[in-house]
Order: C-alpha cells, then sequence, then structure tokens
C-alpha cells in the first residue's frame, strides 16, 4: 500500500517531529473527517507500507529526521509557486524551498522527488507573462534535481470563494496559453510537464495528462511494479492512486488563500490546540470507549518476474 500524508495538511512543515514519533511507535489512528467516531489504525511498517507519499511546500523542517526514513520507500511532491506572502502567508521564501528541494533531491533521489507549481491563477499582479517568466526562473534552478512540474488551475471549491473572493476562473485561452509555454519552457529543461485532474485539453501541447500521483509515479520512485488494486476516484478526473491520508482537514498553519483544505483560520488555531507530538492521532487524543478500526493493509509490490 501507499500511504499518503499530504491532501488534508503539510505535515513535513508543521507536524514532523509528530510524524517521526509516529514512525518510531509503528503505527499511527486517524479519524474519519466525514464520521469523526470512526477510527482507522494504519501499521507503519515498510513491509507493507510500499512508500510514503508526502506533499509540502516546506520540506525544511522534516531534514533532521530523514536518517528515520531509511526504511521507507519515499515519494516527494514539493509545491513552489511564484505567489507572495499576500497569497501564501506562511509559506517561507521561494528561493530557499528552491534549496531546500535541492537539498531533498540530493538526499532521496531524482525518481523520488517532483515540484508543483499549483494552484495557477491568473488576476492583474499574476498575469500570464509573469507566471510564464517565474516559471522559466525556477525550471533553470531546478533542472536536474527533478524530471517532473505538476500543474493545475485553481478550483473554485466553497472554502476557497469564501478565503479568497476575489480570484476568477482561468480561462480556455489562458490555460492553452500557459500550457503551450509550460511545455516548451519544460523541454527545454529537461522537465516534463504533467497536469493533475484537468482532463486532456493540453495533450495536444505535449503536456503529459495521465495524472500526477500514478501508479507509474510509484514504480518509478520504488522500481518495482505494483498490483495496485482498482479503486474508483471521488473526482472522475483524477487518476491519482491513493487513498489513504493520515492528515487532518483545517491544520494547516500556510494559511493560503486558496487552500481547500482549511475551512477558516479561527478552526487552524482551535486545532492546533488540540496537537500532541505525542498523541497517536495528529489532533486530539482516543476518548474512552471508542473504538479502533485496523486498517486493511498488505503490500502491492508484485514479485512476478518479467522479461
Amino acid at each position: 500500500m501507499i500511504l499518503n500524508t499530504g491532501m488534508r495538511t503539510d505535515i513535513p512543515a508543521f507536524y514532523a517531529e509528530w510524524f517521526i514519533n509516529r514512525i518510531k511507535a509503528g503505527y499511527v489512528l486517524v479519524r474519519n473527517p466525514y464520521r469523526p467516531d470512526w477510527i482507522t489504525r494504519y501499521e507503519l511498517n515498510p513491509d507493507i507500507v510500499d512508500c510514503l507519499a508526502f506533499c509540502t511546500k516546506n520540506p525544511a523542517p522534516m531534514f533532521p529526521y530523514m536518517d528515520n526514513l531509511k526504511a521507507f520507500h519515499q515519494y516527494w511532491f514539493v509545491t513552489i509557486t511564484p505567489y507572495g506572502k499576500e497569497t501564501e502567508p506562511n509559506v517561507p521564501d521561494k528561493e530557499k524551498v528552491m534549496q531546500d528541494f535541492i537539498r531533498l533531491s540530493k538526499i532521496v533521489g531524482i525518481d523520488c522527488i517532483g515540484w508543483r507549481y499549483d494552484p495557477i491563477f491568473i488576476d492583474d499582479y499574476y498575469p500570464i507573462e509573469r507566471h510564464i517568466s517565474d516559471f522559466e526562473q525556477m525550471c533553470r534552478t531546478l533542472s536536474g534535481y527533478t524530471d517532473v512540474c505538476v500543474i493545475s488551475f485553481i478550483d473554485l471549491y466553497k472554502k476557497v470563494m469564501r478565503n479568497f473572493p476575489q480570484v476568477r476562473e482561468v480561462t480556455t485561452y489562458e490555460r492553452a496559453e500557459i500550457g503551450k509555454a509550460f511545455a516548451e519552457i519544460g523541454r527545454r529543461y529537461g522537465i516534463t510537464v504533467k497536469t493533475c485532474a484537468e482532463g486532456t485539453d493540453l495533450a495536444k501541447y505535449n503536456i503529459d495528462c495521465t495524472g500526477c500521483m500514478t501508479k507509474s509515479t510509484f514504480e518509478k520512485a520504488i522500481h518495482c511494479k505494483l498490483n495496485i488494486p482498482k479503486k474508483k476516484s471521488p473526482r472522475a478526473e483524477c487518476a491519482c492512486v491513493l487513498g489513504t491520508d493520515i492528515g487532518a482537514y483545517d491544520t494547516c498553519s500556510h494559511l493560503c488563500r486558496y487552500c481547500y483544505a482549511n475551512s477558516n483560520q479561527a478552526n487552524v488555531k482551535r486545532n492546533l490546540k488540540a496537537h500532541n507530538p505525542d498523541s497517536p492521532f495528529l489532533i486530539g487524543e482516543l476518548k474512552k470507549g471508542e473504538i479502533i478500526h485496523p486498517a486493511k493493509q498488505e503490500s502491492w509490490i508484485s514479485h512476478q518476474l518479467t522479461l
């Protein structure tokens, strides 16, 4: 199985100590976000966890603990965008994140790290031309340390509209202009540009539209074939193979205005007060009488010989 840590919050940036404590303990407890009384226990055993999947805007807090992860295969997505503090209030300076990306790539290897440039939105301060210019500058810095960059365009979820009311949908024309330019720039720097849940409209510009966290992504990272059970994604356009997430919503302190995982800052602040690095839960504790349900876990690594 593949254990996902990053669709609900940024664990490396804000909860590295907690995560390593769970690695040492060998298990983690997770509340279902839609049914909090349902608690699942996941064993953190490299014999059944084929890969740890991370998504982060700041990998640096995990650096002191990387030796604790050596028993596991890993895949990291690091998001680096051109946005400033007006949009990403607590994300570190982009130049620093790029240097941390390079450091992480040297630790885990180029097959185990990807760059995300998303979500893309357009306004007067971040027009198409700026996106293209900043993307090329980032490609120049990251070339040789990753061979993939995933892009997507902003989705106007209710949470996003509440926290970022002036944002608008990116038009078909704008998507095409960015797709064409990014594909060409990526080609020059040895970086394949892929889309995440955006359909196939940009395939004609040599954008890889097969998805981001796909079977091939993880097979390349762990250098093994995987027999992944078929599971329907809640998003028809999503090819992601991840279904397990040990994070929790309303816990990410980056407070990005486009975030779909935070309802509001008040909820984040309240949840942070309930975080205990020694708890088996990311937020809160096990209550008296609660029932723990062991997850069905098995390795997906194929041991069948291939020619």
